[in-house]
């Protein structure tokens, strides 16, 4: 099942955060940080959507430990 990137109008894979056009935009550490399956996981995906929705570019787009 595909979703809508909530970057970008294109469509994302069910499970993914963002599709891979936009996944790959992301700075390293971001991507690496997002990857992470850990009990702050929801927290981090919340902030990639606010700032997602801040229009912040993706390429600067920074999420915490």
């Amino acid at each position: 099942m595909e979703l809508n990137c909530p970057a970008c109008p294109a469509r994302r894979h069910r499970g993914h955060y963002l599709c891979s056009a936009c996944w790959r935009a992301l700075p390293a550490t971001t991507r690496g940080r997002l990857s992470r399956r850990d009990p702050h996981a929801f927290r981090r995906l919340r902030e990639l959507h606010g700032q997602i929705a801040a229009r912040v570019p993706l390429a600067v787009i920074r999420v915490s430990r």
